[in-house]
């Protein structure tokens, strides 16, 4: 899972990152220049750890999610669109995390002159949108080109896909973001490799200051979160050793850490689960989109699995622990034997059979 973390310049982006990185990257303003940072942070999961006090394996592997603070993004919904460079990192990415300045500090002066958290939104959202729109209207003018020209693609494939970008142009058009739009399975797998930016799930992170309580705003739109986040307390306590963050959390009441709290949130949005391998040479977490088959999903572990699945074992997790151990759940016959399509559930554990 790869998340990039955006918002206008001083909005407190790099304390975010290593907020969630427990990195230390200077906070100090990169002036509109086209940067990106990246840390690769373990998911925390409390079932990958019981798994391993339970099997005690030679190595215990989290899933993984990497955040890249990118930097280059003013808000001013530029008429030619995003740099080359920008437009491909911020492509790539699964989802955004937008950080959205909230606090007031008179040392770090805000670039529009006050702290308005909605007009940066739209702000941002503008940038995005209509880096989409430029997209979508060129992609209109090739069909148009190719319908006129003749000789190539079949004229009633040309004409469907015409019509899903007009309707994508007309959803932009009217300053609605494209995971507004409820799709087709066909359309979805059509738009695939476009990239557009406001098709990806966005998690609003509201940066606020020590104590301070989040506005009240809503935010409309499908595959969205909001979150309030105490930034540089968070960046803060990433930074101490792990039993004086406890006693600070406790202090300050903070149940979650956020890198915790994004995380949870950015893995429900994205439509991700986990699932185990467990064995005493590696108890292992792996990440899926929901819906996953056992075939596809053995894919992610090594493709000699998924060409030579067989049929999968599968139990969960709450079942394994209770039992005590994969030779108990055998014992009584609580490991259930699955073929290819069965259609794993978030915290079982699976064992491939496999022949290659």
């Amino acid at each position: 899972m790869r998340l990039g973390i955006i918002g206008l310049p001083q909005s407190g982006k790099t304390t975010v990152f290593n907020a969630l990185t427990r990195g230390n990257q200077p906070t100090t303003m990169s002036g509109g220049r086209f940067e990106v940072h990246t840390g690769v942070v373990d998911v925390p999961d409390p079932r990958v750890d019981r798994l391993s006090e339970m099997f005690k394996p030679e190595k215990t592997v989290y899933a993984k999610v990497t955040y890249a603070d990118i930097a280059g993004l003013e808000g001013g919904a530029s008429k030619t669109g995003l740099s080359g460079a920008l437009l491909n990192q911020l492509t790539q990415m699964d989802g955004f995390v937008h950080v959205v300045r909230c606090f007031s500090e008179a040392n770090i002066p805000h670039p529009a002159g006050s702290v308005d958290p909605l007009r940066d939104i739209a702000a941002m959202d503008g940038e995005l949108l209509i880096n989409d729109l430029i997209s979508v209207e060129r992609k209109l003018e090739r069909l148009a080109e190719e319908w006129r020209k003749g000789g190539g693609r079949e004229r009633g494939v040309i004409e469907r896909e015409n019509q899903l970008f007009q309707k994508l142009n007309t959803s932009l058009s009217a300053e609605k973001p494209l995971r507004d739009l409820d799709l087709t399975p066909d359309e979805e797998r059509n738009l695939s490799g476009y990239g557009f930016l406001t098709r990806k799930p966005l998690l609003l992170l509201l940066n606020l200051s020590e104590g301070q309580n989040p506005p009240a705003l809503e935010y409309p739109h499908q595959h969205s979160a909001v979150v309030p986040l105490q930034g540089k307390l968070e960046m803060d306590l990433a930074q101490l050793p792990a039993d004086e963050a406890e006693l600070f959390m406790a202090e300050y009441g903070i149940q979650e850490l956020g890198l915790e709290k994004v995380i949870h949130l950015s893995y429900n949005l994205l439509g991700l689960e986990s699932f185990f391998t467990v064995g005493p040479t590696e108890v292992h977490a792996w990440t899926v989109s929901r819906g996953t088959n056992a075939h596809e999903a053995a894919g992610v572990i090594h493709t000699d699995l998924q060409k030579g699945f067989i049929r999968a074992e599968v139990i969960p997790y709450a079942d394994l622990v209770a039992l005590g151990g994969l030779s108990e759940a055998r014992a009584k016959g609580k490991l259930r034997l699955e073929g290819k399509e069965y259609v794993l559930h978030d915290g079982e554990i699976m064992h491939v059979r496999f022949n290659v």
